[in-house]
Order: structure tokens, then sequence, then C-alpha cells
């Protein structure tokens, strides 16, 4: 059993007798005194992939999920799926697009600390690294005198993501996105 003050992104945990995958958590700590903290998760069914967002107090306990993580690597994706194999029995298995919709945008071949989930033999979802590195496909020209801090402006990375980056970044350079968020972390 754990607690609901106790669970992080990635955890698996069983909701309504279902294995789901903790997304966001957002904690809601009232200005009341006596007021009870509150923590409102967004989970994924790891079964069907439906989100659910509910809310619980801090002393609420979940009963844990069997999923196994197993460490997979890309072989070659196309348009609608990609192609993995798990580095431990060297299995190999497919995820269509509709699978592993969130994850899409930051799967490259080659990617490394890529985790498959699994539960009684099937793969029911990937677990991204935190940060992956991709190249910039498409920007404006970078601005004379621009600064790190300065100004951010759109850029198209090679999976098809737009991120947000500093105006001093060009085509051509690698930047670090955080899969969490979808945001730009930093200059590879």
């Amino acid at each position: 059993m754990i607690r609901a003050s106790d669970l992080k992104k990635s955890d698996a945990v069983k909701v309504e007798g279902e294995p789901c995958i903790v997304e966001t958590v957002t904690v809601q700590k009232p200005s009341a005194r006596g007021a009870v903290t509150l923590y409102k998760f967004r989970f994924r069914n790891a079964q069907t992939k439906h989100k659910t967002d509910l809310t619980f107090r801090g002393d609420d306990m979940f009963d844990e999920a069997e999923l196994e993580r197993r460490p997979v690597q890309i072989l070659f994706g196309d348009a609608s799926s990609f192609s993995f194999m798990d580095q431990r029995d060297f299995s190999q298995f497919a995820l269509a697009k509709d699978e592993i919709e969130d994850e899409w945008p930051y799967l490259t071949e080659g990617l490394e600390g890529v985790l498959a989930l699994s539960s009684e033999g099937r793969i029911l979802g990937l677990e991204l690294p935190v940060l992956v590195t991709l190249p910039i496909v498409e920007t404006r020209p970078s601005v004379k005198g621009g600064s790190v801090t300065a100004r951010t402006k759109p850029a198209v990375l090679s999976t098809g993501l737009t991120v947000q980056v500093p105006e001093y970044l060009e085509a051509g350079e690698f930047i670090r996105v955080d899969t969490r968020t979808g945001l730009y972390a930093s200059k590879a």
C-alpha cells in the first residue's frame, strides 16, 4: 500500500481495480487552519490509455500495480508505428502511433533510456528519459545580439515537435527537451 502523499509521476497504482500510471501531481494546500492538503492526480489507465483526473487526501491509500519496467531499444519507425527490441531477452514488438501518442514527438532511432511498461507479458506503454536531445530543423534566423536570456522564437524539431527556443539558436543545432513538459530545457 502506498499513500497519496507519497505518489510521484510515473508511479503505478490501482485505481478502481485497474492499473494506472500517475501522469501529473498537483498539491493544493488550503489556507484555512486545520484544512486537509489535497492531491490532484491525472491517471492514465495502463490498459485502455484513458485519462482520469481525481483528487485525494494525503492519507488515502492505494494498492501498487504490478508493472514491470524493461529497457528497450528503438529499432525503426515509420508514420504509423515504432518497432522496439527488449534488451533483456531480445524479443521484438511494435507499438502503433495511437498507443504511444504522448511519447511519439520524442521518439527517434537510437534514443537511449527508454523503458517498456508491461503487465502479465503484455506491453502497455513506454516511459521516456526526462531529457531528450533533438536537432532543430526549422526556425527563424538568429537575431544579431540575441542573448541567452532574451526573447524566444518557435522552432520545429526533427520529430515535428514545435518548441519555444532562445532567439540565438539556429537550424541544425541540438537542444534538450523535457519530456514531462514538452519545453526547451537547454542547448545540447
